[in-house]
């Protein structure tokens, strides 16, 4: 599946990741989340996106201990917070082009005003441990999926694989992807009950997102996947 379109997808794409990568040079302590957002979605605008997929908004941005908490895009409201000189910022962009979809979601850590680029680097414990288990989903991802493989059983498999690592599935539809499609209703989710196979649709994201049981911090990590000579691949 490399034709046309999935170029298209991959440009959109692209678009959000450097739309990342331009926002961790500017962020800084003392900034407001409805700024960060703004910049995102102007950034966005600027590379050649013509709106937002998801609601209509952008940038979903939390920060510190709303970065555990997970609201429908339609009640989602940009806080007013303050970034602090230690801190976590989540970040899920939804360009849009041409009614071609991207989705990119990303955590950052700030320690002593600065970013932190290498999770390695990171001395916040349990910042570190929470986005090396991201990394760890997925990998699993990659090693657990076949072209047989359906929605519902990477559902099971990938909330177990969560709890088996003394982490929860804080989102609140309880689901970690969805598929990309041109119409928001038409989307299928990685979600109990779901049997068609993910070698099926086009393209699906994976984003789980996870906090530890009464911690007040939460981690993404969103990629789009899709197959190429049934092998998976991250868009």
């Amino acid at each position: 599946m490399i034709g046309g379109e999935t170029m298209g997808y991959m440009h959109v794409q692209r678009i959000a990741k450097e739309t990342i990568i331009y926002i961790k040079t500017v962020i800084t302590p003392g900034m407001n989340l409805l700024d960060v957002r703004k910049i995102c979605e102007e950034k966005m605008l600027e590379l050649g996106v013509d709106s937002f997929c998801y609601w209509d908004i952008g940038a979903f941005i939390f920060a510190g201990d709303e970065t555990a908490i997970s609201v429908s895009g339609k009640k989602y409201i940009t806080s007013d917070r303050i970034i602090n000189n230690n801190d976590i910022v989540t970040i899920d962009l939804s360009p849009q082009n041409n009614n071609i979809w991207g989705d990119y979601a990303r955590t950052i850590i700030i320690e002593n005003g600065t970013v932190i680029e290498n999770v390695n680097d990171i001395n916040n414990q349990e910042w570190k441990n929470g986005l090396l288990m991201e990394e760890m989903l997925h990998e699993e991802l990659k090693r657990y999926v076949t072209i047989a493989t359906t929605f519902e059983q990477l559902y099971f498999h990938m909330n177990e694989f969560i709890n088996n690592k003394s982490y929860i599935n804080p989102d609140f539809m309880g689901n970690l992807g969805h598929t990309i499609v041109k119409n928001k209703n038409d989307r299928i989710y990685i979600e109990k009950g779901n049997t068609t196979k993910l070698s099926e649709v086009e393209l699906f994201t994976f984003e789980p997102h996870i906090s530890i049981e009464g911690s007040k911090f939460g981690y993404k990590k969103e990629n789009i996947y899709y197959f190429f000579a049934e092998k998976l691949v991250k868009m």
